[in-house]
């Protein structure tokens, strides 16, 4: 454990750092400290050799180190009490009871990229207790439907179908009716087995056009299942940042919030503990060695999912933590 003077020492570098991207110099802290340049050196010089601070190539100031940051998270950092403003803005969504729970909770994390600028994810799971109660098809023209799949914990998923040959709207009645029949109770991750086994048989024997429909609404759950619940705000607004002054650095991170694989392994670092909010620093996340995760899990009536903000390893921490358990109490209690 540091000292009360060197805890106030780093408390000072971290927060300065994480506002002005600049090095900080001993000249900045001696009013804050009431301490004289020399001495505030040498206590930046333990700091350093401890490895919580580190020197910059083009100034004599000091940054925090990746150990730094974790040391301010563990030991120093307090969660930042929200303004009228951020709860307001918040409120109004949380408060609207014409949305859908899913739809809640992304607008709710899509105000949070507003107000902090990092890139904002959601990741639902679907849950035994996430299943079908109704499939509807809609016509747009004689080739183009819209499938849209409700469940039980009021979720809507909407998917544009293309059907190329010519199909009479009765027969894509008789496929949806049947289609409600068999699933109707059946958990998502469930749905594509039940129509290969069970449906399939059924629409041979009595639609002509069996295999086109079956392909095509097959095709729609598939779809459904494998990009269910993952939404990314604002991938490119915190790149802006003086430490992201790289084209090939900001191409490869962009390329990783496309890849649905590293995504979900955000998902899956750490079982987290219940209520927690859990902070993931530079190397600590499989993500990026120069960026920070801040994640916490919901659980509503079964249905489970993680909340996630990401941004440089210079990330209001504080701000952060109070948002995202603010968001998860708020979606817990609607």
């Amino acid at each position: 454990m540091l000292s009360s003077r060197r805890t106030e020492l780093l408390k000072l570098i971290v927060e300065d750092y994480i506002k002005t991207a600049r090095p900080i110099g001993s000249k900045s802290l001696c009013t804050a400290l009431s301490c004289s340049s020399a001495t505030i050196r040498n206590e930046m010089s333990e700091l350093e050799e401890m490895g919580l601070l580190e020197k910059t190539h083009t100034s004599s100031g000091r940054v925090p180190s990746e150990k730094g940051y974790r040391y301010y998270v563990d030991h120093i950092m307090k969660p930042k009490e929200l303004t009228g403003e951020d709860v307001l803005k918040l409120q109004t969504i949380f408060r609207n009871n014409s949305l859908m729970l899913s739809d809640t909770i992304i607008k709710s994390m899509e105000i949070v990229s507003e107000l902090t600028n990092y890139t904002s994810i959601v990741l639902g799971k679907s849950s035994k207790n996430n299943r079908i109660s109704k499939v509807e098809v809609v016509p747009l023209d004689k080739n183009n439907f819209i499938a849209i799949v409700i469940t039980d914990k009021g979720y809507v998923k909407h998917k544009k179908m293309f059907i190329k040959e010519k199909i009479d709207i009765v027969e894509i009645k008789q496929v949806v009716d049947l289609i409600n029949k068999h699933i109707i109770g059946t958990p998502i991750d469930e749905v594509s087995s039940k129509l290969e086994y069970e449906v399939k048989p059924i629409i041979g024997e009595e639609i002509k056009q069996k295999e086109v429909l079956y392909n095509a609404f097959y095709n729609v759950f598939t779809d459904i299942k494998n990009s269910s619940n993952v939404k990314v705000n604002r991938t490119s607004n915190m790149l802006k940042g003086p430490e992201f002054n790289d084209a090939d650095k900001i191409r490869k991170i962009l390329e990783k919030f496309e890849n649905k694989d590293m995504i979900h392994r955000i998902e899956e670092e750490e079982d987290d503990e219940e209520g927690s909010v859990r902070i993931y620093i530079g190397s600590e996340s499989e993500f990026d060695d120069d960026m920070t995760v801040i994640k916490t899990k919901y659980s509503i009536d079964g249905e489970e999912g993680t909340l996630a903000l990401v941004g440089p390893k210079r990330m209001q921490y504080d701000k952060v933590t109070a948002l995202l358990h603010y968001i998860k109490e708020n979606i817990e209690r609607k």
